[in-house]
């Protein structure tokens, strides 16, 4: 059974040419997303003002509940899943280019309205992965590190980075958050916004954005790099960056879809 198979809404659907893209593509993309931002940033601040709360709140349940070897793995596994989160930034970028203006429901009517059966099947898909990604992360540190618990992240810090199997877990760590991400990125490089703009099935559009990975490792992963660098700094400002970082980069995932898959 195919992917589209498996997540089609009934109906067969073409899957759509992907185009090939370079380094030039990547720089327009984030130039029009910074663009998009800047012409509707009040909007766009409600939409993803749960990201930052949502990071600081992860931080706050780790340490509260002595989980604080989850900490690494919740706030960098979370990026997983942010394609699905900017459905209403997508939104809003595509009906800028058709001229028309956007308010808070509006931007979500996709996922009310318009496709959400394959908007949350992809959905279902990046939280699997992220859950996935976190087992993962769990049993490298049980398997070095056993029971052990840290009530400071200060102490945890020491541990990691000066002992041996310290030093594994943070090359096992990144090894293993490589492969989850370039994975994730695979499935949602361009699927929501696809299904979007064209109401495909949420196989369909899984496929087409495969294939764009597939026709273009290099500048793809050359993306899958620029979006993990800033969200890295977008965090490393205690998350309130992100309010910044991640409109843009939602705004310019729209306009990297539109450069790969044309109109």
């Amino acid at each position: 059974m195919t992917v589209s198979s498996a997540f089609s809404s009934g109906y067969a659907a073409a899957r759509p040419a992907v185009h090939r893209i370079g380094t030039a593509d990547l720089i327009t993309a984030l130039r029009k997303g910074a663009e998009d931002f800047l012409e509707n940033p009040t909007h766009i601040l409600f939409i993803v003002m749960i990201y930052p709360i949502a990071g600081v709140v992860i931080a706050a349940a780790t340490f509260e509940n002595n989980l604080v070897p989850l900490l690494f793995p919740l706030a960098s596994g979370f990026a997983l899943i942010g394609p699905f989160a900017a459905i209403g930034l997508y939104e809003m970028s595509r009906r800028r280019e058709q001229g028309l203006s956007t308010n808070l429901m509006q931007a979500y009517a996709p996922l009310t309205t318009r496709s959400p059966r394959a908007l949350l099947a992809i959905g279902l898909v990046l939280t699997a992965i992220f859950l996935a990604w976190l087992t993962v992360a769990m049993g490298l540190y049980r398997a070095l590190f056993g029971g052990t618990t840290y009530e400071s992240v200060t102490g945890f810090a020491a541990q990691i980075l000066t002992t041996p199997r310290g030093w594994a877990l943070i090359v096992l760590g990144n090894l293993a958050g490589a492969a989850f991400s370039l994975l994730a990125l695979a499935v949602s490089a361009v699927s929501i916004p696809l299904v979007i703009d064209r109401d495909t099935d949420a196989g369909t559009a899984i496929e087409t954005s495969v294939d764009l990975m597939r026709e273009n490792p290099v500048p793809m992963m050359l993306w899958g790099a620029i979006v993990a660098g800033l969200l890295v700094l977008g965090m490393a400002t205690l998350f309130v960056g992100l309010a910044l970082v991640l409109p843009i980069l939602g705004h310019a995932t729209w306009h990297l879809y539109r450069r790969a898959l044309g109109a």
